[in-house]
């Protein structure tokens, strides 16, 4: 196995993402730790709606101790041919021309059902795994990690979302 941090191939989108397919609500399983989950306890969700500009409206929520987060955003194609690569922003529309408000949103596994997907970034600085239910089974938590680490994700500070894990 991989040691984490030396990635044996690299961190590659899917090569075919259908936006409409994708769109729904997604369980948080597991995710790395982030600034703007800090307070998430639990109850993670994501929920993606395609717009018919060709974005898609990103909604996010999550239990905290003293009740609820949400924040709205929209995600956007960066390259028409770069199907499973994404950019995701949560400023105002008036602030979204300046390039350093977007960040990758690169789906980066993806069950040919759409029932769990793995999202990271070429940086390998944050990486999610969801499912259209709250629970995943084991054996494909399992072997989702082991391709993170095989792509140089360090995993040794993995958190378990509220979704346990079945």
């Amino acid at each position: 196995m991989a040691h984490p941090g030396i990635a044996t191939t690299p961190v590659t989108a899917v090569a075919d993402l259908d936006l409409e397919r994708y769109a729904g609500t997604w369980h948080e399983i597991a995710r790395l730790p982030m600034y703007f989950q800090r307070k998430c306890t639990g109850n993670v969700t994501a929920r993606y709606t395609p717009n018919v500009d060709g974005t898609v409206t990103v909604e996010n929520r999550c239990g905290t101790e003293g009740g609820e987060i949400a924040s709205t955003g929209v995600a956007r194609r960066p390259e028409a041919f770069a199907r499973g690569k994404l950019e995701v922003t949560f400023v105002p529309p008036w602030l979204r021309w300046l390039p350093l408000v977007w960040a990758d949103y690169w789906v980066i596994a993806l069950d040919e059902n759409y029932q769990w997907s793995m999202v990271g970034q070429p940086g390998r600085k944050y990486l999610w795994i969801l499912s259209r239910t709250p629970t995943l089974d084991e054996a494909t938590v399992e072997r989702l990690k082991a391709e993170a680490v095989a792509m140089g994700y360090d995993l040794s500070a993995l958190i378990l979302s509220g979704g346990t894990v079945s």
